[in-house]
């Protein structure tokens, strides 16, 4: 049965096993392919051509109610990154079922 979820780890050892690059080069260059990733999504936006778009979103503070105990809470204001699959990969999804 295969996982669902996916690691860091994971892709090291597929990368490594595809390209005959040691375990730890891999691990390097997940790490630092991640690092650039999260640095341009800090700069609000990021456009992987035939992949996404991944945008920077700001939460406003809003009132939250826990659904068991039907009480109150304040979730605060915070900043969320959107997805925005291209249309290229969504086809390609949809061909491979």
């Amino acid at each position: 049965m295969k996982k669902n979820n996916l690691t860091k780890i994971d892709i090291a050892k597929e990368l490594s096993k595809k390209t005959g690059y040691s375990l730890e080069l891999s691990k390097i260059l997940i790490n630092s392919l991640l690092i650039v990733l999260i640095s341009s999504i800090k700069k609000n936006k990021l456009n992987l051509k035939n992949i996404g778009t991944f945008r920077l979103i700001n939460k406003s503070e809003r009132i939250g109610r826990n659904p068991i105990t039907k009480e109150n809470f304040v979730i605060t204001s915070r900043k969320s990154i959107s997805f925005i699959t291209s249309k290229k990969l969504l086809s390609v999804v949809n061909l491979s079922k």
